[in-house]
């Protein structure tokens, strides 16, 4: 008898343990405009359970026993909501999310290939928004060089007085170790080396991505000191047109303009820039310090949504660019007795990008994208001419799959250089092709570690296969504090367009010997900590300690062979790049202020004493004081530069730089002057720019300001969107 009682007794516990598991279905929906949120995440932490939502805005969560749990509510763009249920439930379970007000902590990034925000990846990127990108634009509306030099550890390396081509340097690595990317595809570099920086106008970006340190696992060969991903803005259902006039007192004027609409399925965007300088000498030296230049481009793009979870889009990007350097008169009247000398650069680009992305549900989503690149380039001076163009072309496929605690993405590409040179015997033709497939994890290992690794192998013709591995760790407390710590492996396959080469203007070097060379290959690793507090009631501070090691074997080096000839060979020892960068802001009120400083520490270690590499300031520092409100933009800038060491040895001045911006907001747009280098510091105060004979002169290295003060005004016209400004 008390068997049959023990076993009823059993049955009914198990039948009420089976009935305490409980379905719930929840529904998520925007608080604004009251519609489903498609991927939002839901989750109990005592339980440890989750899901994300469907298409109708619903996470379904299983066998939930009887309880009063606390759930967790997020998604990007919003904020999280905490909320307590009880189980079983009696009711409809809907909740409606408001929109985020704090943008920077909601920041999506492109470069990782993944979809979360900037705070939960372990990666370390630098993020230029599209507020600081319109106050750069207005400093310098031509191209993105003050959006980069002025971000701590970059340094924007001039090669040549006469065409002003400058180069990415990162950490003191030279610019052919950087990767620009343009809405992640690989249009610039090779051939149009220093070129490229000057012929890309800022008013259509949307932000910038910085990842300093090996990247080549994310994108393949070439990111050993970095990358600079450039985001494009995407059309919207309110149309934007943004007109931008500017004019200097060194006789520059700009125009860019940009227009951007959707309408249901379809929408575009549309952008043109035009540039015209006039030959400028502030020393009255009868050589320009800006080139006489013409340059025009344009942008479109077709943007076509056959569904909410598909996007099509097909873009070209053209230039045309001529400027003209050198003597003052010869470029004003022509060639006349000494007056002989100019360097001319006529460029011309045009590429292709089209782009496919779906998302398969709330948790997978592909993308296909393909681009097609052509650069022309000739450089002219009075006795030597270059000239040839560059054919590119990258395509990749990748698959993305967002789990409630690890993303994967997997994928693969070809990328294609094709190099032809005319009218020179040396025949310094290139081709390579290089295929690559990657994966790459970021793992939720608890709620305060976040683990990102990936792997990348590569294969280029002629050069063989690259393994490289990359692993980065977040730790992210609480409260107020989070480090970073990442490391992997870069290469890159050697061409003839490094520094070395443009500063001699290509002149004698030999083609790349492909049966002695070595492609360069490099291994980095990256530490960072970063907190942030109140220290008053309006006073906010936070800081960010970089420290960064970077080490280059097999370097490629430009050396000569006879008294005519140049070659390249591979350094004997290592490029050894190590420092520490620091970022300090405060915010109180309408006020910003920022202060930067970076230790770069550039060894050659090839050579005799392990110097210091050329033309790297060990020491920079900064400070920006930012006033805003919604009527005036007021910015005072101050940049320090350390000594230099020339290549022959001797020792640089160091030299300081200020800067001075004003905007006013109104209905119509803004208006704005710049008082750019007000100080007027240029490299002539120290040393002079051109050395005789006039007619055949010799250029020194360029180490500080070379056009000195320059005042600009301008306004921008905003037709659209601009109601709350009087």
């Amino acid at each position: 008898m008390n068997e049959y009682i023990m076993s009823f007794g059993l049955m009914l516990l198990f039948c009420a343990f089976g009935h305490a598991q409980n379905t719930l279905e929840i529904k998520i929906f925007t608080e604004k405009d009251q519609e489903p949120l498609l991927g939002a995440t839901v989750y109990i932490p005592s339980l440890d359970k989750g899901a994300t939502t469907n298409f109708d805005g619903i996470a379904m969560l299983d066998e939930i026993p009887n309880g009063t749990y606390q759930v967790q509510i997020s998604y990007l763009g919003f904020k999280t909501l905490v909320t307590s249920i009880s189980v079983p439930v009696d009711t409809e379970l809907t909740f409606y999310m408001e929109e985020s007000a704090n943008a920077l902590d909601e920041v999506v990034l492109q470069s990782t290939r993944s979809t979360r925000t900037i705070k939960k990846i372990p990666t370390r990127i630098e993020f230029i928004g599209v507020e600081e990108l319109g106050e750069k634009a207005i400093m310098n509306p031509t191209n993105i060089s003050m959006v980069l030099r002025e971000s701590t550890g970059i340094q924007m390396q001039q090669t040549s007085l006469s065409s002003a081509n400058t180069n990415i340097r990162i950490q003191g690595l030279d610019g052919r170790y950087t990767q620009l990317l343009r809405d992640g595809f690989p249009l610039y570099g090779g051939f149009s080396s220093g070129l490229s920086i000057l012929q890309i106008p800022p008013l259509d970006l949307r932000q910038f991505e910085i990842i300093k340190g090996s990247s080549s696992t994310l994108y393949g060969g070439g990111a050993i000191a970095g990358l600079v991903n450039m985001v494009s803005k995407t059309p919207d259902e309110d149309p934007q047109l943004d007109i931008m006039l500017t004019q200097t007192q060194a006789l520059g004027s700009t125009v860019n303009v940009f227009y951007g609409d959707r309408k249901n399925k379809w929408g575009w965007t549309l952008y043109g820039s035009g540039h015209y300088q006039k030959a400028f000498d502030p020393e009255n030296d009868g050589f320009s310090n800006l080139p006489h230049t013409q340059s025009i481009s344009f942008n479109p793009k077709l943007f076509y949504y056959p569904s909410e979870n598909t996007t099509v889009w097909f873009g070209i990007n053209g230039t045309y660019d001529d400027r003209i350097g050198g003597d003052i008169t010869k470029i004003e009247e022509g060639e006349n007795g000494i007056h002989q000398y100019t360097e001319e650069n006529l460029s011309k680009r045009l590429s292709t990008q089209a782009v496919y992305e779906s998302q398969l549900d709330s948790e997978q989503s592909i993308s296909i994208k393909n681009s097609i690149a052509f650069f022309d380039r000739s450089l002219e001076i009075p006795d030597l001419s270059f000239k040839g163009s560059q054919w590119n072309t990258f395509t990749e496929a990748s698959y993305q799959k967002q789990g409630l605690k690890a993303d994967w993405v997997l994928g693969a590409n070809l990328y294609t250089t094709s190099f032809d040179e005319r009218d020179n015997p040396l025949e310094r033709d290139q081709d390579d092709l290089t295929v690559g497939l990657f994966v790459n994890n970021i793992h939720d290992l608890s709620e305060h570690w976040i683990l990102e690794t990936g792997l990348r192998t590569d294969y280029a013709t002629d050069w063989g296969f690259f393994a490289l591995p990359r692993v980065s760790m977040l730790f992210k407390s609480n409260g107020s504090f989070s480090s970073r710590l990442g490391g992997g492996l870069g290469y890159k396959i050697p061409d003839i367009f490094t520094e070395e080469a443009e500063f001699i203007n290509f002149r004698n070097i030999r083609p790349i010997d492909k049966s002695n060379l070595e492609a360069e290959r490099s291994y980095g690793l990256n530490l960072d900590f970063n907190y942030q507090t109140r220290l008053l009631d309006n006073v906010s501070f936070s800081i960010n300690q970089l420290f960064y090691l970077t080490a280059i074997r097999d370097g490629l080096l430009l050396t000569p062979v006879d008294d005519e000839f140049f070659e390249f060979e591979n350094a004997s020892g290592e490029i050894l790049s190590r420092g520490a960068e620091t970022n300090i802001k405060f915010t109180y009120k309408d006020f910003r202020w920022f202060l930067n400083y970076a230790l770069i520490d550039t060894r050659l270690n090839y050579l005799p004493g392990n110097p210091q590499k050329p033309l790297t300031a060990k020491h920079n520092a900064g400070s920006v004081l930012m006033y805003e409100s919604e009527k005036w933009r007021i910015g005072y800038e101050t940049y320090y530069t350390g000594k230099q060491l020339l290549s022959n040895g001797l020792e640089t001045s160091d030299f300081i730089t200020m800067g001075l911006l004003a905007m006013r907001n109104f209905k119509w747009g803004s208006a704005f002057v710049n008082f750019e280098n007000f100080t007027d510091r240029r490299q002539s105060r120290f040393t002079p720019l051109v050395l005789p004979p006039h007619e055949n002169p010799t250029f020194p290295e360029i180490y500080a300001p070379t056009d000195g003060f320059i005042f600009s005004v301008g306004i921008i016209l905003k037709p659209f969107g601009n109601e709350d400004n009087d």
